[in-house]
C-alpha cells in the first residue's frame, strides 16, 4: 500500500476530558490503533490539530524505518493527504514523500500562492 493510501487510513479516535485539578480540564485525544499517537490540550481544536500531526509523524517513521502501521479498515477514497499536512505545516516533508512537488499540491493549488492569500487574510 501506497503513502498516501497509508495516510488516509480512518483510525478509531478516543477523546476524554480529564478534571488535573478543580475546575481545571484537559482534553485527551488519543488513536489508540497507532502507538503512542495521543495529544492533550486545554482547547479541543489544539489538541486535533497535535493529534493529526502525531498521526502523520507516526505513520512516516513507521515507513521510512520500514515497518507498515496498523491497517485496521480501507482507506478513506475522498482522503487528501497533502491537504491535511499542508494545513498542519507537514507539506515539504509528505509532498516529498508522495512524490508531488511541494510547490504546487494535488488540487493544483501552488503552495506558495496558497500561504500567500492565507498571510493576507483573503
Amino acid at each position: 500500500m501506497d503513502l498516501r493510501k497509508l495516510l488516509s487510513i480512518p483510525y478509531l479516535l478516543e477523546a476524554e476530558a480529564v478534571e488535573t485539578e478543580p475546575g481545571r480540564w484537559l482534553v485527551r485525544l488519543a488513536y489508540p490503533e497507532l502507538p503512542g499517537c495521543s495529544a492533550e490540550g486545554a482547547v479541543v481544536e489544539e489538541a486535533l490539530r497535535d493529534l493529526e500531526r502525531r498521526r502523520i509523524e507516526t505513520i512516516i517513521g513507521l515507513v521510512e524505518a520500514g515497518t507498515l502501521p496498523p491497517i485496521p479498515r480501507q482507506p478513506l477514497a475522498s482522503a487528501d493527504p497533502l491537504w491535511t499536512a499542508r494545513d498542519l505545516g507537514l507539506s515539504a516533508r509528505v509532498a516529498a514523500l508522495l512524490g508531488t512537488a511541494p510547490e504546487q499540491a494535488s488540487d493544483g493549488i501552488p503552495l506558495k500562492e496558497e500561504a500567500d492569500v492565507v498571510a493576507r487574510g483573503q
